[in-house]
């Protein structure tokens, strides 16, 4: 790995003794997760790859949900993968794998190895070293007509943006908008970028179509802020249902995490992908304003075959 992934490795390591304790501690983010869960299931697949796997806490889901697939997973945290690899263990699955390696190595940690799905949670996708570079990586190791099912912290987070105008914290307000992003944490630096659509687009829809996108922690509290919760007491649910309503909006992009999923196209001509200049027909922009799928072609009779092996 480069020296840019041994720091983020590094970052991570000092994470990993009590991340799932933080995740289960964390209602916001048990949210959050179920909802990219519930979207991973909505495809048919037989193998799939987690890019950023982490502890293992989705690994060891669909690996329990799904006896009859295959589950790969890759993190370039020695520590994140020991714990995952322990939980595979001590859950006894035979169809899960875990590897250690960036973006660039999945070829060489699963040699010949080809996925119908590959998902990335949250912010792995923030610590590529180059965002157009991990999408060509990741279609390479796709099935032609394969799905990725992909999140990223997002580069404009309005209600981020406002807060911290109101608490007088004018420089830290715009610190997502700059080359380089630090991170969460205040204390640590972690070399990290936040993208935008037009970044996702530009990277993802060149080989690619466009199924659905989404926004997340819109008007919903962001994981950070889990506690205003216990102050909102019930009013949470009713800003999660308004938060999925706005997602449907322009302001879809203005969240904490931004959502994308893309359908593979092999040998697709680039007139066909999706246009960059917003010069969309009538349709296809109402169908993006929605968040609804304007490219998804009916299911073959392989791929439900596929889908009912796995369910």
């Amino acid at each position: 790995m480069t020296g840019y992934y041994q720091r983020v490795a590094q970052y991570f390591d000092q994470d990993a003794p009590d991340f799932d304790a933080r995740y289960w501690g964390n209602p916001v983010l048990q949210r959050i997760r179920q909802a990219f869960r519930e979207e991973v299931k909505r495809h048919p697949f037989t193998t799939v790859l987690e890019l950023g796997c982490g502890t293992g806490l989705d690994l060891c889901h669909f690996g329990n949900i799904y006896p009859g697939c295959r589950f790969f997973g890759m993190d370039v945290s020695p520590a994140m993968v020991r714990l995952a690899r322990a939980k595979v263990n001590g859950s006894r699955l035979s169809n899960v794998e875990v590897a250690q390696g960036s973006v660039e190595q999945i070829e060489e940690r699963f040699p010949g190895q080809q996925f119908d799905l590959v998902y990335v949670f949250f912010g792995a996708l923030n610590t590529v070293e180059s965002l157009r570079g991990a999408a060509d990586l990741l279609y390479r190791v796709t099935a032609p007509g394969g799905v990725l099912v992909l999140s990223v912290v997002n580069r404009l987070y309005v209600a981020d943006i406002l807060i911290d105008l109101f608490r007088g914290r004018w420089r830290h307000a715009w610190r997502r908008l700059g080359p380089v992003w630090g991170g969460y944490s205040p204390a640590r630096r972690l070399e990290t970028r936040c993208y935008g659509p037009r970044h996702v687009a530009t990277a993802f829809e060149r080989e690619g179509s466009l199924v659905r996108r989404r926004g997340f922690s819109i008007v919903y509290p962001a994981w950070y802020r889990a506690h205003w919760l216990r102050r909102l007491r019930g009013l949470g649910r009713y800003l999660w249902e308004l938060d999925t309503l706005v997602s449907r909006t322009p302001l879809w992009s203005c969240g904490e995490y931004a959502f994308y999923v893309y359908r593979y196209e092999r040998g697709t001509p680039a007139s066909r992908a999706a246009p960059r200049s917003g010069r969309l027909g009538r349709s296809a922009r109402l169908a993006r304003y929605l968040g609804c799928n304007h490219s998804l072609r009916p299911r073959s009779r392989s791929a439900n075959r596929a889908s009912a092996r796995c369910r």
